[in-house]
C-alpha cells in the first residue's frame, strides 16, 4: 500500500528555495495578490516553490519560438527580451529543419550507398546551428541562441519586453502554438510558471484572471468567433457583446498523454469528465476551441457514442434552437472530454439575441446522420475514440486480410532513412484493421511540449512533426510524452560506422527517431509505395478516411 502520489512531489524546478520564493513574493507582480484568498491545500507559497522555476538567459537565447506547442507563461524578473514581429526568423536560426527533397537520382542511389551500418551521423553538421550547452545534461541551460542580435534587430520588426512583463500565457493554457519568437535581448532572468500553477493563479486572484482574461478575449477569442460561421456576420459591436459575455472553461487533464499512457499500460479505460450531461437543461452554446469531446446517448445502462467534436465545432445548439421553436427541450446527449479540451460557453440570451434572427430557415438537426448509422457502423469510431487515434492526422493503418507479412514496407523505410525503419509494424488491432507503432503526427502533439531546443516540429511544407537531428540533444523528453510509443531513441555512429560517446561519461550519443512521411522523398511514404498489395496506406481519422467504406 502507498498513498497516491500528488502534483508537487514533482516540483518544476527543485532547485526552488524558500529564499527565492521570498524575493519571488516581494515582486510588484506577486506582492499585490492577496494570499489569504487561495486555499490552504494551494498556498500562493506554494505554487511559487513547486509550480515555477527561473530560468536564466544570456543575450541572445530564445526563450520560447513562433509555432512550438507551450505548457508555460514566463514572467521577466530582470532584463529585457524583444518578440519578433515581423518577419519571422528564418527556421535554421530557431532550430528548425530546412526540408530539401532528393531528385529522382538520389532517391534511387539509396539503394546502393546506403552503409551496413545503421543511423549513421555525419557528425560535422552538428555544429552548423548555435546551440547553447548541449551536453550539459541540463535541459534548463540548453538553448537554440542568435549569434547576430544587431543584423535581426535591424532587419526584423520587434516589440521590447521589461522587468513586468508577462507572456506565454494564452499560448499555455490553450494548448495552441506560440504565434512569435522571442529572445533574450540581453542577459536575463525569467520566472517560468507551468500551466497548473499559472491555472490556480487566475482561479484565486482577481486581477490576473481579469488580465488574462481580457488579453484573450482582446487577441483570441474576437478572431475564434469571427471564423465561427454562426458569428461571422456579426457587427463589431455585437461581436464585442459576445465576447465580453463568453465563458471559458477547461475539462480533463492537460497532461493527459501521461495518465492515458499509464492507463493504456494497464489495459483500463482512461477517464472522461463529464462536460454537459442529457437531461439537463441547455444554458449555452458549447463551442470547442481545443482538444477533442465525445458526443453520447443513453443506451440501457451504458453509453452509445454518436460522434466526437473537435476545435471548431459546436454543441448544444440543436436544443437552443428547439427551445426558441417549439418549447423547452432538454440536451438529447452527453457531451464528455477525450483528454483535456478547451470550451467556450457562449449564453443562451447571447445566441437568441444575435444569432437566431439571422436564420431564415430552420437548420437541419446537426446529430440526424449519426442518429440514424447502425450500432456495426459505429463500431470503428468508437474504437478509435477509445484508443485516442483521432488525435492523428497521418496515422498508418494496414489491411491485415490482405498484409502477407512480406516486411517490404519495412525495408522499404529502412532503405529510406539510412538503414533503421521508422516504424514497427506492430500496434493495435480493430476487426481486420491495424494502427501500426508508427508516429500519426497528430492534431494535439504533445510530443513537441517540453522540447528544450525545438528540434521537434511541425513542417511548414507539409504540416508532418518532424525532428531536426542536428539539434536535437537525445534528452527523450518527447519519447516520453509521445501516448502511443511511436519516438524511440536509437543510439548513432558516425560516417566510418564507429559508436559515438559522450567524452565525458562515455554513454552512447542517442538521437529521437520516428516516421517524417519520408519529408525528403519525391513522393510520399516508401512503406506506402512499397506495398505489393495496397493493404498499407496513411488516414486521417479527423476526416472522410475508412476502415470499411463507413466513416470513422
Amino acid at each position: 500500500m502507498m498513498a497516491r502520489p500528488q502534483r508537487w512531489e514533482a516540483p518544476f524546478g527543485p532547485e526552488m528555495t524558500e529564499t527565492e520564493v521570498e524575493k519571488l513574493l516581494n515582486l510588484p507582480e506577486f506582492r499585490a495578490i492577496d494570499s489569504e484568498s487561495f486555499p490552504k491545500h494551494t498556498p500562493l507559497s506554494g505554487i511559487l516553490e513547486n509550480d515555477t522555476r527561473i530560468m536564466k538567459y544570456k543575450s541572445g537565447d530564445i526563450v520560447v519560438r513562433e509555432g512550438d506547442y507551450g505548457n508555460s507563461a514566463f514572467l521577466v524578473i530582470s532584463g529585457k527580451v524583444r518578440v519578433v514581429i515581423n518577419p519571422s526568423l528564418p527556421r535554421s536560426m530557431i532550430g528548425r529543419e530546412s526540408t530539401k527533397k532528393r531528385n529522382f537520382i538520389e532517391a534511387l542511389s539509396q539503394l546502393w550507398t546506403n552503409s551496413s551500418e545503421p543511423e549513421l551521423r555525419d557528425t560535422s553538421r552538428y555544429g552548423s546551428q548555435a546551440l547553447r550547452d548541449p551536453d550539459s545534461g541540463d535541459l534548463t541551460s540548453s538553448h537554440v541562441f542568435i549569434q547576430d542580435i544587431p543584423a535581426v534587430l535591424n532587419s526584423h520588426q520587434t516589440a521590447e519586453l521589461e522587468s513586468g512583463a508577462l507572456f506565454g500565457e494564452l499560448a499555455a493554457l490553450g494548448r495552441v502554438p506560440r504565434t512569435a519568437s522571442i529572445f533574450a535581448e540581453n542577459d536575463a532572468e525569467l520566472l517560468e510558471i507551468r500551466w497548473q500553477g499559472l491555472r490556480e493563479i487566475r482561479k484565486y486572484d482577481t486581477e490576473w484572471r481579469r488580465k488574462i482574461d481580457e488579453r484573450y478575449r482582446e487577441n483570441a477569442l474576437k478572431v475564434h468567433l469571427k471564423e465561427t460561421p454562426l458569428f461571422s456576420d456579426l457587427e463589431p459591436e455585437e461581436l464585442e457583446e459576445v465576447a465580453n459575455s463568453t465563458l471559458f472553461e477547461t475539462f480533463g487533464s492537460f497532461d493527459w498523454n501521461v495518465s492515458y499512457k499509464r492507463m493504456r499500460e494497464q489495459g483500463k479505460s482512461a477517464e472522461e469528465p463529464i462536460i454537459a450531461k442529457q437531461g439537463n437543461y441547455p444554458d449555452g452554446l458549447l463551442m470547442v476551441r481545443a482538444g477533442f469531446a465525445r458526443v453520447s446517448i443513453k443506451m440501457g445502462t451504458g453509453q452509445r457514442t454518436l460522434t466526437y467534436l473537435g476545435a471548431g465545432d459546436y454543441f448544444g445548439f440543436d436544443e437552443l434552437w428547439a427551445n426558441k421553436t417549439t418549447g423547452e427541450q432538454s440536451l438529447q446527449t452527453s457531451l464528455s472530454a477525450l483528454g483535456y479540451v478547451d470550451i467556450l460557453r457562449v449564453p443562451a440570451p447571447i445566441i437568441e439575441k444575435y444569432v437566431f434572427p439571422k436564420i431564415k430557415d430552420n437548420p437541419k438537426p446537426l446529430l440526424t446522420p449519426s442518429l440514424s448509422k447502425s450500432m456495426e457502423a459505429d463500431a470503428p469510431m468508437e474504437w478509435a475514440l477509445d484508443q485516442r487515434f483521432i488525435n492523428g492526422t497521418m496515422a498508418m493503418l494496414i489491411d491485415l486480410e490482405r498484409c502477407v507479412r512480406c516486411d517490404d514496407c519495412v525495408r522499404a523505410c529502412a532503405s529510406t532513412h539510412g538503414g533503421n525503419p521508422r516504424f514497427i509494424r506492430h500496434g493495435r488491432t480493430f476487426d481486420n484493421w491495424m494502427v501500426t507503432n508508427a508516429c500519426m503526427h497528430c492534431e494535439d502533439p504533445v510530443c513537441m511540449i517540453g522540447c528544450p531546443t525545438g528540434a521537434i516540429h511541425r513542417s511548414l511544407d507539409s504540416g508532418a512533426v518532424v525532428i531536426n537531428d542536428d539539434t536535437c540533444i537525445g534528452c527523450g523528453t518527447c519519447a516520453n510524452s509521445c501516448p502511443y510509443n511511436n519516438i524511440r531513441l536509437v543510439e548513432i555512429r558516425d560516417l566510418k560506422g564507429q559508436p559515438l560517446r559522450d567524452p565525458g561519461t562515455q554513454k552512447p550519443i542517442s538521437k529521437a527517431t520516428k516516421c517524417d512521411l519520408c519529408s525528403n522523398n519525391p513522393g510520399g511514404p516508401a512503406c506506402v509505395r512499397a506495398c505489393p498489395h495496397d493493404a498499407l496506406r496513411r488516414v486521417n481519422f479527423q476526416g472522410e478516411e475508412t476502415f470499411t467504406g463507413v466513416k470513422v
